[in-house]
């Protein structure tokens, strides 16, 4: 994350590191994120790429990265929209991406990844989703002062009184199941919330509350 993300990052209120652990689980460390050897390989769901949702083009150049350890999840704490076509996805990731590059001024989308509340998932950053194909990652601006070892999904809508959508959270498995086969991750360990690291409600008490459920339902599919 370059110096002005981080200034901005700061700005909204994703500030500090809360702890060492989410849940009783170990932030921060690779080998304590390894899935066991049994696991399943799960396959990647439908991601639509920035040249299908039309995303503007970075500030200046993305930088690649290892893989992450953990895999941050988000709410854009945007309306809970009932309109949940593929063109309703398309205008939050514009939204998104409008609201990081022009108001936090950072160089692109702050996430690698994004559900939208009809259940669509899109690609992020700029070079996301080759990244995360080859076993990598790009440098995010999701979770201040963690992003050289985390990837951030962003899920459309607010979860601090509300639930999220049946098709986002779906997807949200299938997301989650997919990024812990290409890193080779523990979902009872790798899968954290964002406030987990920073003070900050995302994603919300609701969509928190259901990370046990998140976790468990990837494990599944992982390990049958």
């Amino acid at each position: 994350m370059t110096a002005p993300e981080n200034i901005q990052r700061a700005r909204v209120s994703r500030r500090t590191l809360l702890g060492a652990t989410a849940g009783g689980v170990l932030l921060g460390g690779a080998l304590t994120a390894a899935m066991p050897t049994t696991a399943l390989a799960a396959p990647a769901p439908r991601c639509y790429t920035r040249t299908e949702w039309s995303a503007r083009p970075p500030k200046s150049a993305t930088q690649v990265i290892a893989k992450p350890d953990h895999i941050v999840i988000h709410h854009t704490a945007s309306p809970n929209v009932t309109d949940y076509s593929l063109a309703a996805a398309y205008s939050v990731q514009h939204w998104i991406q409008d609201l990081h590059m022009d108001t936090n001024g950072w160089i692109d989308m702050g996430n690698q990844l994004t559900i939208s509340r009809g259940g669509f998932l899109m690609e992020g950053r700029s070079k996301s989703l080759s990244a995360i194909n080859n076993g990598q990652n790009v440098l995010g601006a999701q979770t201040a002062n963690q992003n050289s070892h985390t990837i951030g999904i962003e899920h459309e809508g607010i979860y601090v009184t509300e639930n999220v959508t049946v098709a986002l959270f779906d997807m949200s498995v299938l997301t989650c199941a997919w990024l812990c086969t290409k890193y080779g991750l523990d979902p009872h360990v790798a899968i954290v919330g964002h406030r987990d690291y920073n003070t900050t409600q995302c994603p919300g008490d609701v969509f928190y509350a259901r990370l046990p459920e998140l976790r468990d339902r990837v494990a599944a599919v992982l390990f049958g």
